[in-house]
């Protein structure tokens, strides 16, 4: 390979400056040097074992299946043994994760090391113009800003350099674990250390992470925005500070004092309970710092408890939280993951399951909590990792506990997971009053980091209740009442980002209201239905059959079609449910199998025709179709497409002549088009490859309908839960 690379060729092709080059083997010899920098920037959920590099895929997830050299003589030299993908080196590496050809790689790693690229011989015309630019070098700090469980949202890089006059400087590069790119979010930037801040109740707010780390291994909480000083404070998310006490700690310059009285408005907005300013001794340089304030040897934490802050305000107790519509339009921020996907457990969420005495759901809660603690899948619930669960249960005793517990089925492999993360109690007799939540939260807080916990389970409702005066679970107001003060206290007290699960026993649900709202069989549904996130009723439509039904209700997302489960030798399995088309059976299939026709009608049409270079957006389509192909009116094809698009078997490509369109262009897996330069053999002329597949860029998002991008284009995905 060449030690230089020109791009002439990079630039007939849209690509940088042609006169630019790049020293490769140099570039080579930095990205040794900088291999974590580079690794922790590709794949931020890696983790060094030894001399390996380890993590899920080339797509970031968490696990080992990819694995990385990182020895001197095979720098970046491994395999995807998921996949069977081979790197010979880290520019291999770098080009399959970041999904760019070699000339692209090459100047986008030369950026992000801050490489200058070496300037071309300047000509008469150009000598004026051209300047040298500095070669800051390598990162020397790597600050990563993680949530309150540790998963890396952005990582800062600080260089330090000299520059042409001689000067001291120092600079500041930023990486966005949610798009990969070198950005800032637009909005909801996080903070610093936030899974060191999590559990306590003073947090110092310095300017800039290397101020925030020096407190941090004095054993002070602290924290920053990123860009310190210089950070817009409307686009950071200060919720971390909320319920704490906040000292601030600025720079000691014009710029720090400034700074500090906004990042005081903006902490008080989310609910900080004090924040005050620390002043600064009167005989400190200009800029002098935390930092600067641990390299002199000073007691930080006497110097913070002997600080007269100035106090900014208290915030209220309580505000109601409101928004101007524009506000909400230009959040760009993610969707906070589901704990149990498809939304049937939110961060903060309630999820009420419910079903009769013996009907099970105990015996199948279990198992579903196991799954959720191994990361497992289960009945089509998904967690995103293996979660962390307090189960308070108030009706089995410990021996019959442990002997349901020896019983179940479950993977070996993934026991130790669920032995660790899912702690149950034995049968508790007591009402989750104000006293027993307290002694809820300590046997919590026994177990896990209130930071890390995931998810408490309370089975069943029932025999914890507390009724208050003259109430019981049938009152709506009392059954209110015990959600406010008892679940929400007892949830605020541990982690108020933690989901909540109710077991709760159900009236027999009669056929009437089977038919009606099965959800009415809740006691205390009123209240219940208005305070909760997701419902699930479990129940068993013939008493004479073994199989029972999940029936479910989201207030966030899209509908989930009732399952038939049934516990088949010991193991709780998806089964097809009974046929409830009783009237008219015959013309209801007709029914069905007519809509299947469309369907493979429609996907055909699109697969040919594109192969004769045709591309239909939706409503070209309805249009050059009506009344062919047996596929009736505008609006029926119309009607068969939003379904094959809602469940994914139509997706869009908005690229070329679609860009402009709402939609796109409608493709389907597997569908190709004509090469616009097919290959000919230059030995006997003829051509080949005369197609190429058409990847879609967008799909429809089922529930709300919004058109988003695909995360990848090579993986076609189907929606769960429904029928072509």
């Amino acid at each position: 390979m060449a030690s230089e690379m020109d791009f002439n060729d990079a630039r007939k092709q849209g690509g940088p400056d042609p006169r630019a080059k790049i020293d490769v083997a140099r570039l080579k010899e930095r990205m040794a040097d900088c291999y974590r920098q580079i690794l922790d920037h590709l794949l931020p959920n890696g983790v060094y074992v030894g001399e390996e590099f380890q993590c899920g895929d080339v797509y970031g997830a968490p696990g080992e299946s990819l694995k990385i050299s990182v020895r001197k003589n095979k720098m970046g030299v491994g395999e995807d043994f998921a996949t069977g993908q081979k790197f010979g080196d880290l520019i291999d590496l770098w080009k399959i994760v970041q999904r760019e050809d070699y000339t692209t790689a090459i100047r986008n790693i030369a950026s992000f090391l801050n490489m200058a690229e070496r300037e071309p011989t300047p000509t008469a015309k150009t000598a004026k113009s051209v300047k040298s630019q500095p070669d800051i070098g390598p990162p020397v700090a790597q600050y990563n800003y993680t949530d309150a469980n540790g998963i890396i949202q952005l990582v800062v890089y600080r260089h330090e350099f000299v520059d042409e006059k001689g000067k001291k400087k120092k600079s500041f590069r930023i990486w966005n674990a949610a798009t990969k790119k070198a950005e800032a979010p637009k909005s909801g930037r996080p903070l610093y250390n936030q899974k060191g801040i999590a559990s306590a109740e003073k947090v110092i707010l310095v300017e800039g992470e290397k101020a925030a780390d020096a407190l941090i291994a004095a054993g002070v909480p602290a924290t920053s925005a990123v860009c310190g000083s210089n950070a817009p404070t409307d686009k950071t998310d200060w919720s971390p500070l909320a319920g704490k006490q906040v000292l601030i700690w600025p720079d000691n310059d014009a710029p720090g004092a400034s700074y500090a009285h906004a990042a005081a408005k903006a902490v008080l907005a989310a609910n900080a309970t004090s924040v005050g300013i620390i002043p600064l001794p009167e005989n400190k340089s200009e800029g002098w710092d935390a930092a600067d304030a641990c390299a002199e040897g000073v007691d930080v934490r006497v110097f913070i408890d002997t600080a007269h802050p100035e106090s900014i305000a208290a915030a209220p107790v309580a505000t109601v939280p409101a928004y101007t519509v524009g506000a909400i339009l230009d959040d760009d921020s993610p969707m906070p993951e589901d704990l149990i996907a498809p939304r049937i457990l939110t961060p903060g969420g309630l999820t009420v399951f419910g079903g009769a005495p013996k009907v099970g759901k105990t015996d199948l809660l279990l198992i579903i909590l196991a799954h959720m603690a191994a990361g497992l899948a289960f009945l089509g619930m998904k967690p995103p990792r293996p979660l962390r669960i307090f189960y308070l249960q108030a009706e089995i005793g410990y021996y019959y506990l442990r002997e349901r517990l020896k019983q179940m089925k479950f993977d070996p492999m993934f026991l130790p997971l669920v032995r660790d993360n899912l702690v149950i109690t034995s049968q508790v007799r007591m009402l989750l009053d104000d006293k027993g939540v307290e002694m809820v939260r300590d046997a919590i807080l026994r177990f896990f980091d209130p930071a890390l916990l995931d998810v408490i389970v309370i089975d069943p409702l029932r025999n914890v209740f507390d009724p208050g005066e003259g109430g019981n679970e049938n009152d709506n107001t009392a059954m209110l009442a015990f959600l406010q003060d008892r679940v929400e206290k007892l949830r605020f007290l541990v982690n108020p980002n933690a989901g909540i699960i109710l077991a709760h026993h159900t009236k027999k649900i009669t056929k009437r209201m089977l038919e009606d709202d099965p959800f009415q069989a809740l006691s205390g549904a009123a209240s219940l239905r208005s305070f909760y996130t997701t419902g699930i009723i479990m129940f068993r439509p013939d008493e004479q059959q073994p199989m029972r039904e999940l029936m479910f209700e989201l207030r966030n997302g899209q509908s989930i079609p009732t399952k038939g489960i049934e516990k088949i030798n010991g193991i709780w399995r998806e089964v097809e449910r009974h046929s409830k088309r009783l009237v008219n059976k015959d013309h209801g299939e007709k029914l069905d199998n007519e809509r299947r026709r469309r369907h493979d009608v429609i996907l055909q049409l699109l697969f040919d025709e594109a192969r004769r270079g045709h591309l239909y957006s939706p409503s070209q389509f309805c249009q050059a179709f009506e009344n062919k192909a047996g596929l009736g009116g505008r609006h029926s094809i119309h009607d068969r497409i939003d379904v094959l698009t809602t469940k994914g078997f139509i997706k869009f490509n908005k690229e070329g002549r679609g860009a402009k369109s709402k939609y796109g262009m409608m493709c389907i897996e597997g569908m190709e088009i004509p090469r616009a330069e097919p290959t000919v053999d230059p030995e006997t002329g003829e051509i080949t490859d005369i197609m190429t597949l058409l990847l879609p860029t967008h799909f429809k998002q089922p529930g709300d309908g919004a058109i988003l991008p695909v995360e990848n284009p090579e993986i076609w995905v189907y929606h769960e839960g429904v029928e072509p």
